[in-house]
């Protein structure tokens, strides 16, 4: 079965031991916790005890747990998303992740995401290109055996999966542990391929799988069922691929009814799930029903090729027997 999550960026009104309770009281296994001012502030004094307290609820509740890094305004108050680590200031952010990947270890995080940024104006595409690839291999130095995974994020330097695995490529050897995070709303988003056939070509990749519903050339993260996403193939292909981390909901402009869209969520993915289970049975059914026709068809035919050898033994050369 898929382990499904909720975001915390979704929770944005809630005291982050609140959001951890509702999240696992409604049957969610999982949770992606973004690292924010109201939600374990890694700049905040107490940052070793107020983890500790956090993995300690995280164990009681059972729930798994990435962390995510796409605080709008925790480095800078005026710039959302500033400084990325792109910026002329990047090495804020190269410390907010490493931060991140700490907080991740202490918590027993399953990966760390993160994501480009967008490309200042005045920063040439070259120039931006390196800096995120340093930066990234800066992180990875850090990283220890804490898996990251890269984000492509529409309107960001790196926003396709291609671009991903161009900065894959770049980081050479420093690439071990540099996995990918997956948004599933991003594919319909801006991939050019369908979304199950995305996930299927980076299934061997995946530290992290985000979900929500979008539409083509739309980056705006929809609940499910207002996009254009038909969930149950996208399922089955993540059964398939062998994915086994948390597939966390992600809807972070939600959260002014938070509970209420949680619940919805896990409902619509319990049913797409099965779903997409009774299709892969099916199918299984049909290959098995075709494999017993092909079988009986061949069993037939040496039958009958057994008769017509026994006949020509007993048929004398020109005449009848």
């Amino acid at each position: 079965m898929i382990r499904f999550g909720y975001g915390t960026n979704g929770f944005a009104n809630h005291r982050l031991p609140d959001a951890l309770d509702v999240i696992a009281d409604l049957g969610y296994t999982g949770v992606a916790l973004t690292l924010d001012h109201h939600h374990l502030d890694p700049y905040a004094d107490g940052l070793a005890l107020r983890v500790a307290k956090a993995a300690d609820r995280l164990r009681t509740l059972g729930l798994g747990v990435v962390v995510e890094t796409g605080a709008r305004y925790l480095l800078d108050p005026r710039r959302k998303h500033a400084p990325t680590l792109l910026d002329d200031d990047r090495d804020k952010r190269i410390d907010f992740l490493n931060r991140a990947v700490a907080v991740g270890a202490d918590l027993g995080a399953e990966a760390v995401s993160f994501w480009s940024g967008v490309r200042p104006a005045h920063v040439p595409p070259q120039l931006a290109w390196e800096r995120l690839v340093d930066g990234c291999a800066r992180v990875l130095e850090r990283a220890g055996g804490v898996p990251l995974g890269f984000e492509p994020e529409p309107g960001m330097l790196v926003d396709t999966i291609a671009g991903w695995h161009a900065l894959r490529r770049a980081l050479g050897g420093a690439q071990g542990g540099f996995g990918l995070t997956l948004d599933i709303g991003h594919c319909r988003c801006n991939e050019p391929d369908p979304v199950p056939d995305c996930v299927t070509a980076v299934g061997p990749y995946l530290v992290n799988v985000q979900i929500d519903d979008m539409r083509r050339g739309t980056h705006e993260h929809l609940e499910f069922g207002e996009g254009e996403i038909d969930f149950p193939p996208v399922l089955r292909a993540l059964a398939d691929s062998g994915y086994r981390g948390l597939v966390a909901v992600e809807l972070p402009r939600h959260s002014h009814a938070a509970p209420d869209v949680a619940a919805r969520s896990l409902a619509f993915l319990q049913q797409a799930e099965r779903k997409a289970r009774n299709a892969a049975e099916g199918t299984k059914a049909a290959h098995a029903e075709r494999a017993a026709e092909q079988h009986a068809g061949r069993a037939a035919e040496r039958h009958a090729e057994c008769a017509a050898e026994r006949h020509a033994e007993h048929t004398p050369e020109g005449g009848s027997p």
